[in-house]
């Protein structure tokens, strides 16, 4: 099942995406999350509400809102495909064989990076290098603490595609006395802009997405494929990424882990986005993401210059 958030008429809503229309959920269930929570009875309900329906919604009349607005976490991984580890993850330390004897590496985000589809991205004020990257976003559907790999797929509801659009450059090094670490906090700094990560345009259910270890990814800037991988070509792969983070953390519903992005980036060649560009992010299965960067400020953040 297709499941998305909305708004129609400005009325804030959330429902499931068919053939014939949306069906509106948000009389039958509190709210997203006791969907994503409810399993199998929960699939068996919406199929219910779907087979009664005589009202659905004309997808051209409402606007996509990200799936989940209030996710309890946002998590992410840096560096968990190779290749985009050989284009540009050597400066944080990473080698081109992670595998050898490591585990993921997570960070958090916080909820002001949500977007929507087809809304614009906000331009920084602290950068001029703005970089996309296409990454497949697990959706947590039950809350878990110390789950093995082959637990894992219990507790995953479904799938989505985020955006984890990137500030490759900080205006604020000018002047900058130098300290261990600076680089690394530069590019942490460059994942936490507002509006920085589109997603959508829906969640599908897990047992719809069938092998999340084997889908097509392809991103287009302007029509232009910058990135072209399978979900395949993971480190670690989504059930490795649940069991590590649960040993770390506890996670809940709603919460959101995004996979890490493959080769690509315009990090490497140095093509980053420019004003109006439109961003395009496909996954087999899931659908297409689209999102246009905003303008590019007329002044910039230097505290010390």
């Amino acid at each position: 099942m297709k499941l998305i958030s909305y708004k129609k008429e400005n009325i804030e809503s959330f429902g499931v995406l068919t053939d014939k229309g949306i069906v509106d959920l948000k009389f039958s269930f509190e709210g997203f999350k006791q969907i994503l929570s409810g399993g199998i009875q929960a699939i068996e309900k919406i199929q219910s509400v779907i087979d009664k329906s005589t009202l659905f919604i004309n997808p051209a009349s409402v606007e996509l809102l990200a799936p989940i607005l209030n996710p309890g976490k946002i998590l992410a991984l840096a560096g968990n495909y190779t290749k985009h580890i050989i284009e540009a993850g050597m400066k944080l330390g990473l080698t081109a064989s992670p595998r050898q004897n490591t585990v993921p590496r997570p960070f958090i985000k916080p909820n002001t990076v949500l977007n929507h589809p087809n809304a614009i991205i906000p331009w920084p004020v602290y950068s001029k290098e703005i970089d996309y990257e296409l990454e497949l976003c697990i959706v947590i559907g039950k809350t878990a603490k110390c789950v093995s790999p082959d637990q894992a797929k219990d507790y995953i509801a479904g799938y989505t595609i985020a955006n984890d659009v990137s500030a490759r450059s900080v205006s604020f090094k000018e002047g900058r006395a130098k300290r261990p670490w600076d680089e690394f906090y530069d590019w942490l700094n460059g994942k936490w802009a507002d509006g920085f990560l589109p997603l959508g345009p829906c969640i599908v259910t897990a047992d719809e997405i069938g092998d999340p270890c084997n889908l097509k990814m392809i991103l287009k800037v302007n029509d232009e494929i910058r990135q072209n991988a399978n979900s395949a070509d993971m480190i670690f792969n989504v059930y490795e990424i649940v069991s590590f983070l649960t040993h770390i953390t506890t996670l809940e519903p709603g919460d959101l882990i995004a996979t890490g992005t493959p080769e690509g980036v315009a990090m490497a060649k140095g093509n980053f986005l420019n004003a109006g560009d439109r961003i395009e992010c496909y996954i087999e299965k899931i659908g297409t993401l689209t999102n246009t960067l905003g303008p590019k400020p007329e002044n910039f953040y230097e505290p010390l210059k």
